[in-house]
């Protein structure tokens, strides 16, 4: 039976797992109808994985566009064709450059770079995800996109392997980067292992664990789920008066100047009225003013 819930649970994946094999586990533990991962974690990968679960599933398109950490570890070397340690090995070398061309080279990757998302990807092309049909042996193109790194610390492990911890945007993938470090010098390069440290904000010290959710109580449990206004914390509240709550709630438009308010064209609000927050907002123009339309609604 489900149960009319809905929040954020904040989960360390772990490795072995698909990420909508988490959501599924999820959904069971919490017994409800709708949950979804909000940005994919590789089964080699573990880490910071935020599920929505019930209405805060609306929500997702926000937490995807927010930047990223994770720690991984480059093996030079190799290459493979999953651009990490689980693909089939296409090429092997010995020789790898000294730890100052490795810094050097790792160091070259911060800013703004251009990335060619890899096949193995739950990118999608012409409906179907990149890596089902790498599976089924055919490749396509795919076009350069720009991400952000905004840095990388490098300490050497081994002659082949270095530790990156990495600050990066949305859409940036980590094996995609060891591979073109490797290809920038010369030797190849793979992931061995990745773990997200931070995703939109939130951090492995706040995570649970598959195993630490399903050995609590059914209150205990409930416990853990965040509110999901708290994905917006960062936007300013606007709060109605009954009137206009009705009419927000209806999915009308409440032009800021009937309010008395006066946010730039543009600017996303959080919603509220006189039992707390219900609905995201966004300002748009009208041809009799400016107004405040709920774009997603929680309640």
């Amino acid at each position: 039976m489900s149960r009319a819930v809905s929040g954020l649970v904040i989960v360390n994946k772990p490795e072995g797992l698909t990420s909508q094999s988490v959501v599924n586990r999820v959904k069971r533990l919490f017994s409800v109808d709708k949950a979804g991962h909000t940005g994919t974690l590789d089964p080699l990968a573990t880490g910071v994985l935020p599920v929505l679960i019930g209405r805060a599933v609306k929500a997702s398109e926000f937490m995807l566009a927010e930047d990223k950490h994770y720690g991984a570890t480059l093996l030079l070397g190799e290459t493979r064709d999953t651009e990490d340690v689980t693909g089939e090995l296409l090429t092997r070398t010995d020789s790898v450059p000294t730890a100052e061309q490795v810094y050097a080279a790792i160091h070259g990757f911060v800013g703004e770079i251009m990335q060619t998302p890899p096949m193995y990807s739950a990118l999608k092309v012409g409906g179907r995800k990149l890596y089902e049909l790498a599976r089924s042996g055919v490749t396509v193109e795919r076009e350069a996109r720009s991400v952000h790194i905004y840095s990388i610390e490098a300490s050497r492990l081994s002659e082949r392997e270095y530790f990156l911890d990495v600050k990066c945007s949305k859409g940036t993938y980590i094996r995609t980067l060891c591979a073109d470090i490797g290809a920038t010098l010369g030797c190849g390069g793979v992931m061995k292992t990745l773990v997200r440290l931070s995703a939109a904000g939130y951090t492995l010290d706040v995570s649970h664990t598959l195993e630490e959710l399903e050995v609590l109580t059914e209150e205990e449990r409930l416990s853990v789920i965040r509110p999901t206004e708290e994905i917006f914390e960062k936007y300013p509240i606007v709060r109605l008066p009954d009137f206009f709550a009705r009419l927000a709630h209806s999915g009308l438009e409440i032009y800021e100047r009937k309010i008395n308010e006066n946010y730039p064209v543009g600017t996303t609000v959080r919603l509220y009225d006189k039992d707390g927050f219900f609905a995201v907002g966004e300002v748009r123009t009208y041809d009799t003013g400016d107004a405040i339309k709920p774009i997603r609604q929680f309640k």
